[in-house]
């Protein structure tokens, strides 16, 4: 298998490509992204700097070094991280090309599969549905919903669209919150000072992926011909005065309406990107990932909890996953 993956030099794209390298049924991996220069020694990766929201830079790459190298896999992953970048450029990275991607694709000559990965946020939240999502839980189609929330809608129905229609074997990969740094986590962005506030009178119940199962289940997902849509939980579902606590910090129950101009302050002041208007649903009723389809299908379970349970594994330190070399530089 030949891969593609783009968002590649961001910590959970440089995991993916790394994980890909060491599996023995991937030849090789085709990794772009913008920055000039990516961290990959192996000579098993090809690293490319590329703008994809260009139409003829995307066409340049999938003609270019995609049919040159024989790439029949392409793992999208390229979103915009910052919750509170908005405007049509934003959405060009969001959605526009997954829109191009999707439409080269049917008349490429070797890629035959295409996973986007997409997140649990792309479900709407409301205290009449469950909160164990599976793949049939309605999305967040609220007109209202902030941009971040609705580009991400947008590129998962856009792909799910065509899963029928396209000649490639079409696959969208739900995935968890991943807590980690440099990764567009609006949790991680939430634990970041030494006070956390959460609504009064509510403790939701989240659930979290670590980078290592997200790696694993991606290129699952990838080697699979399966195609629809598979929810990628991780091991870790817990309330959210739990986590507040195992990351070390302090947690303050104040009624909700003080919750939002509160962070917005907070936002103004020392320039973190956690909104409580993306967050207020999932911290009022919660929402965990039924994975029951990727097990049967993919044989995905999550392995790697980020906080180690105490029965038979070491016990985990409180505070929050260190940031990979990689993310530090």
């Amino acid at each position: 298998m030949k891969v593609l993956v783009t968002g590649a030099t961001t910590p959970l794209g440089v995991a993916l490509v790394e994980h890909l390298v060491a599996q023995p049924w991937v030849e090789h991996v085709l990794a772009i992204a913008r920055e000039p220069a990516g961290p990959f020694a192996s000579s098993r990766v090809t690293y490319a700097s590329c703008d994809l929201t260009r139409a003829r830079t995307l066409h340049d790459l999938l003609w270019g070094p995609g049919r040159r190298l024989g790439i029949d896999t392409v793992i999208h992953g390229a979103l915009h991280r910052s919750a509170r970048d908005r405007g049509t450029r934003i959405r060009a990275e969001n959605v526009g090309i997954t829109r191009q991607l999707l439409a080269a694709l049917e008349r490429h000559p070797t890629i035959r599969r295409l996973v986007l990965r997409s997140g649990a946020e792309v479900y709407a939240l409301r205290d009449t549905e469950p909160n164990l999502l599976d793949e049939d839980a309605p999305l967040e189609l609220d007109p209202a919903a902030p941009q971040w929330v609705r580009d991400r809608v947008e590129a998962d129905l856009t792909t799910c669209a065509r899963m029928c229609s396209a000649g490639t074997a079409i696959a969208v990969a739900r995935c968890a919150e991943v807590l980690a740094p440099a990764s567009g986590s609006q949790l991680w962005d939430y634990l970041q000072t030494r006070v956390c506030l959460r609504p009064l009178g509510f403790d939701p119940m989240i659930n979290l992926l670590s980078v290592a199962d997200h790696a694993r289940a991606l290129a699952l997902v990838a080697r699979s011909s399966a195609v629809g849509v598979f929810n990628i939980p991780g091991a870790d579902t817990l309330p959210l005065s739990r986590i507040v606590t195992l990351a070390g910090r302090l947690g303050v129950p104040l009624p909700g309406p003080l919750l939002h101009p509160l962070y917005q302050l907070r936002t103004w002041t020392i320039g973190l990107e956690f909104r409580y208007d993306l967050n207020l649903r999932r911290f009022h009723f919660g929402g965990v990932l039924d994975g029951t389809r990727a097990q049967q299908v993919l044989g995905y379970r999550p392995r790697h909890p980020i906080w180690p349970r105490p029965n038979g594994e070491p016990p985990g330190a409180r505070g929050l996953p260190r940031a990979p070399a990689f993310a530090r530089r």
